[in-house]
C-alpha cells in the first residue's frame, strides 16, 4: 500500500494538466520582463529533470536555463583523479569509491576502471560505509575511501570516520574531497569575468533540494539580500521546477529578491541540525581547493579535522603530483560555470560520448553534457 500510495504522489508531481497550467502562469507572469529570464540551477540533478521532463523546450524563450557546478564528480579537478590514480596503484591498497568517479579519465587518459583491469583493487561502493567490511576483511591491506560530494553525503563520510576510530580500524583512511555549496556561488556571483559578459547573465537560482535538505534555506538569505537575486529550493518532479520558475517570476515582476522554498515537504530553514553537527564535529574547513572550471575558491571544501587527523590518507600517504593539464579540446569547465552548453563542444557526440567520455561533465550521471546526450539525441545526431 505503501508503494502505491508513492506512486500516486509521484504521478501527482507530474500532471500533464498542472504543467500545462504551469507553464501558461509563466508565460503570462513574464510579460513585460526582460526575456529570456537566466535562471541558474545549481543542482545536477534539476538539469536532469529538466532536460528529461522537456521544461527547457516549454519555456523556450521565457526562461533560459544556465547549468551550474552542481555535479560533484564534475567540478572534481584532475589534480584529485590523479591523485586517487595515484594511492589505487600503490601495493597493497585498496581504494574505493562511488561509480561515476570510477569512469572520469585522468591527465594521462585512464581512469580508475583502467587501473582496475590492470590489477590494481579498485571498487565500487554504494555506500561509504561498506569499506568497514572491506577493510575487516583485508587486514593486510590500506583501505582508503575516496570521498566525493556536496553537503549530502557529508554526514556518511563522517559517520564512517567516526565508527572507524571507535572500531579502532587502523588500515582504513579517507581523503576528503567534500565541497561547499554556499562557496561556490558567492564565487560565480563575485567573479564576473568568469561570465563571457553579454551572452550569459544570472537573474535567478533554482536552488539544490538534497543539499538544502541538510543546510536548510538559511544560508541562501546572504546571496538574495547581497546580490538582489531570487533564490528558489526546488524538488526535482517537473510541477516542482515550475512551481519553482513561476515562484522566480513573481519575485522578478515584484521586484523582489528573497529565498523561497518550493521543497518545503523536505527541507526546513535550520535544515537538519544534526548531521551539522556531526560534519562539524569530524571536518574543517581547508584554506582553499581547487574546482574544476571554476579554478581555486578560498574556505570552499572540507579536509578531517585535527581529532581524526590519523585516518586522513592524505595526511598518512606522502603523494606529490605535478599539475596536471586538461584535454585541450574538452570544454567542460566553460559547461561547469554556465558559459557553454554541451553542443558549443565539438567533441560532443562523436568522440566524447558516455561510453567514451573525454571530460567528467560525460562520465557523471548528474552531469550537463551526460543529460544532452540521453535526453537530446536529436541535438547529438545533429553535431555529428
Amino acid at each position: 500500500m505503501e508503494a502505491i500510495k508513492q506512486r500516486d504522489i509521484r504521478k501527482g508531481f507530474r500532471d500533464s494538466e498542472k504543467v500545462g497550467r504551469l507553464v501558461k502562469l509563466i508565460s503570462r507572469g513574464a510579460r513585460g520582463l526582460d526575456l529570456p529570464i537566466y535562471i541558474m540551477e545549481f543542482c545536477g540533478g534539476h538539469t536532469h529533470a529538466i532536460m528529461k521532463s522537456g521544461i527547457d523546450r516549454l519555456l523556450e524563450g521565457t526562461v533560459k536555463f544556465v547549468h551550474g557546478p552542481g555535479c560533484p564528480v564534475c567540478v572534481m579537478p584532475m589534480s584529485r583523479i590523479d591523485l586517487a590514480l595515484e594511492l589505487a596503484s600503490r601495493e597493497n591498497v585498496i581504494l574505493c569509491s562511488y561509480g561515476d568517479l570510477l569512469r572520469v579519465p585522468g591527465s594521462r587518459r585512464k581512469s580508475l576502471l583502467d587501473l582496475r583491469a590492470c590489477g590494481s583493487d579498485v571498487r565500487m561502493v554504494y555506500s561509504c560505509l561498506d569499506t568497514l567490511k572491506i577493510a575487516k576483511d583485508n587486514p593486510e591491506k590500506d583501505v582508503i575511501f575516496f570521498a566525493i560530494g556536496f553537503e549530502t553525503t557529508t554526514p556518511q563520510t563522517a559517520v564512517l570516520i567516526k565508527k572507524a576510530k571507535s572500531l579502532k580500524i587502523k588500515n582504513l583512511s579517507v581523503v576528503s574531497n567534500h565541497v561547499i555549496t554556499p562557496a561556490a556561488i558567492q564565487h560565480i556571483l563575485n567573479a564576473p569575468e568568469l561570465r563571457d559578459i553579454g551572452k550569459v547573465r544570472i537573474d535567478a537560482f533554482i536552488g539544490p533540494g538534497h543539499v538544502s535538505v541538510i543546510i536548510g534555506t538559511k544560508p541562501y538569505h546572504y546571496f538574495a539580500e547581497e546580490f538582489q537575486k531570487p533564490v528558489v529550493i526546488s524538488g526535482f518532479e517537473p510541477v516542482d521546477v515550475l512551481q519553482s520558475v513561476l515562484m522566480i517570476v513573481r519575485q522578478l515582476k515584484e521586484e523582489r529578491a528573497e529565498v523561497e522554498n518550493q521543497y518545503s515537504r523536505f527541507v526546513s530553514y535550520e535544515g537538519n541540525l544534526k548531521a551539522q553537527r556531526l560534519v562539524a564535529e569530524v571536518f574543517e574547513l581547508r584554506k582553499e581547493f581547487e574546482w574544476r572550471g571554476l579554478g581555486t575558491i578560498p574556505y570552499s571544501a572540507l579536509k578531517i579535522s585535527s581529532a581524526y587527523r590519523d585516518l586522513d590518507a592524505e595526511e598518512r600517504f606522502d603523494v606529490s603530483l605535478p599539475k596536471p593539464k586538461e584535454h585541450p579540446a574538452c570544454i567542460c569547465g566553460k559547461v561547469i560555470r554556465g558559459t557553454a552548453t554541451p553542443t558549443d563542444c565539438k567533441l560532443f557526440g562523436t568522440v566524447c560520448t558516455p561510453s567514451n567520455p573525454l571530460g567528467s561533465c560525460m562520465v557523471s550521471s548528474e552531469g550537463a553534457c551526460a543529460a544532452y546526450f540521453k535526453y537530446r539525441r536529436e541535438l547529438v545526431e545533429a553535431v555529428r
